[in-house]
């Protein structure tokens, strides 16, 4: 496997919006070194194999640079932060979303001796790995797909079959096998992850959650903590305050009105929480985004892992 091969294909296929032709794939570049901004990680394998990539979920930051992975089993809140990258050498990034349904089916056709068994616990739903010259040699052939079109519907299926093969039997095996699980300890936490998504600006009680789960609220604690390094409460409100630094890039003098759609009862609350997240209050944060919206620059809000 060519690095430099890989590294022309990804500077040649990225675009601003970083979408490909092979659906689940993503294809970054980055000529300046800045935040990426809150997002939600999804279920991804990313690799960068120019610069280096910090990403940060709650108080734990996870760097990963050329040769090494990161993946994420659970749609996490993240943050990100390009380092080394110029326009002479930009920071360039491939990301694949990780299909539950082709893991399934992977496990499926494995023998039982093929796979090491799962533990069954819910892990943390990130990590980085060292890749291996096998799942480095799948990514480009995947990605020298872009170029033969003819090939790409008949043969992107099994290359990404072999990615995700190669991330099932290697240090993460356990973790990215969780995902196509359907009794797993994580597919019931995703649950809880879905519902808390869906309905950030309301209450909860944690017991609901459990229930939902199917699991005692002291077995959800610790495997909801295990998966996101977050108690639901502290999870529920980094989605809320993404949610709000959106709404402020649009609305930067409502920051009450804001504050009370994502759920808030008091506005000083939000601020202070939101300060202690973005490192600003509300109005100085809004006014920086839309200097960079107008400026022309990235929205540093909705950019991909």
């Amino acid at each position: 496997m060519s690095v430099q091969e890989l590294n022309h294909l990804l500077e040649r296929h990225a675009r601003p919006d970083a979408t490909t032709a092979i659906n689940g794939v993503r294809i970054c570049r980055e000529d300046d070194a800045i935040s990426t901004g809150p997002s939600m990680s999804g279920t991804v394998l990313a690799l960068v194999t120019q610069g280096r990539k910090s990403l940060a979920l709650g108080d734990q930051v996870y760097e990963y640079s050329p040769g090494q992975y990161l993946v994420t089993s659970v749609d996490l809140p993240v943050t990100g932060q390009f380092v080394e990258a110029s326009p002479d050498y930009p920071a360039l990034g491939f990301a694949m979303t990780l299909e539950p349904s082709i893991i399934a089916e992977l496990l499926m056709q494995a023998g039982s001796g093929d796979l090491p068994r799962s533990g069954g616990g819910a892990r943390l739903g990130i990590a980085v790995s060292d890749s291996s010259e096998e799942l480095l040699d799948a990514v480009v052939r995947l990605l020298r797909l872009l170029d033969r079109p003819r090939d790409r519907k008949t043969l992107m299926p099994l290359v990404k079959r072999e990615i995700l093969w190669r991330l099932m039997t290697g240090e993460q095996g356990e973790m990215v096998r969780q995902l196509g699980l359907a009794d797993s300890n994580l597919s019931h936490i995703t649950r809880a992850i879905k519902w808390i998504r869906g309905n950030y600006t309301q209450q909860f009680r944690v017991e609901e959650l459990a229930q939902l789960s199917g699991m005692s609220v002291s077995a959800f604690h610790k495997n909801f903590h295990n998966a996101t390094t977050m108690a639901p409460i502290q999870f529920q409100k980094h989605i809320r305050l993404q949610a709000a630094r959106l709404l402020l890039a649009n609305h930067p003098n409502d920051i009450t009105g804001v504050s009370h759609l994502v759920g808030y009862d008091s506005p000083s609350q939000f601020s202070r929480e939101y300060r202690r997240m973005f490192g600003a209050p509300p109005s100085l944060d809004a006014a920086r985004m839309r200097d960079v919206v107008n400026g022309g620059g990235k929205d540093l809000s909705s950019q991909g892992r």
